[in-house]
């Protein structure tokens, strides 16, 4: 039987910058690389959240939905996708329901396609109301599951949160190991725990921070 594809996502004007130049890249910077990565058959190209809504207001004079409509204009044929923090939207505090509501409908219009919805505590109570309004706007709403590694961060517990966020909606799961320490052995063991109880796509982000970001992202696959 043959193997499913595997799929890659194209980080590099969100996160690429985010982690090693504090998110500094100007929308000009980005335009003329824009229709080259276009064109390379990504799966899609996160572009958006995570700390470019901050720096484009504060230190770029930018207006972050300008940038997503040009990159949208320049990148037309793959998937945009962001980052977003549940109830906290793109900051650090927790934000009436509305107001969430509002954001993504906004965002969603400029020409938003996959949202990576996550909490930093992994509470699905702080997600409910981003992954209704995503999908009530006809976008993919894809959950995120924070990894770290404690006594109560156990792979038992990630697989049950998997199955809440399939319950919850969301079209995709994403493990989101923001500090680069998912070893090989663990991203194996995770990614066949949810394969058997989760009936969704698996998406793995990791960093390199420790070295192990090519070697965790083949034991995934």
């Amino acid at each position: 039987m043959p193997q499913k594809p595997v799929a890659f996502n194209q980080t590099v004007l969100r996160d690429g910058h985010q982690s090693l130049a504090a998110t500094r890249m100007t929308t000009a910077q980005m335009l003329p690389a824009a229709p080259i990565l276009d064109s390379m058959g990504f799966h899609g190209l996160e572009t958006w959240g995570g700390a470019t809504i901050d720096s484009c207001l504060r230190f770029l004079n930018e207006n972050p939905f300008d940038r997503l409509r040009a990159l949208k204009k320049a990148a037309p044929k793959t998937p945009q996708i962001m980052l977003l923090r549940g109830q906290n939207i793109v900051q650090y505090t927790s934000f009436p329901d509305d107001v969430v509501e509002a954001f993504v409908r906004a965002d969603a219009a400029a020409g938003q396609d996959v949202f990576r919805i996550f909490d930093a505590l992994n509470d699905t109570r702080n997600l409910r109301t981003a992954i209704k309004t995503v999908l009530d706007c006809g976008k993919h709403a894809r959950g995120e599951l924070c990894y770290t590694t404690s006594p109560v961060h156990t792979t038992e517990a990630f697989v049950k949160m998997g199955i809440e966020l399939e319950a919850m909606g969301c079209q995709s799961i994403g493990i989101k190991d923001m500090a680069g320490i998912m070893k090989p052995q663990v991203a194996l063991e995770l990614v066949k725990a949810l394969k058997a109880k989760v009936g969704l796509p698996i998406i793995l982000h990791t960093h390199d921070t420790a070295g192990l970001g090519a070697s965790t992202y083949l034991a995934a696959i």
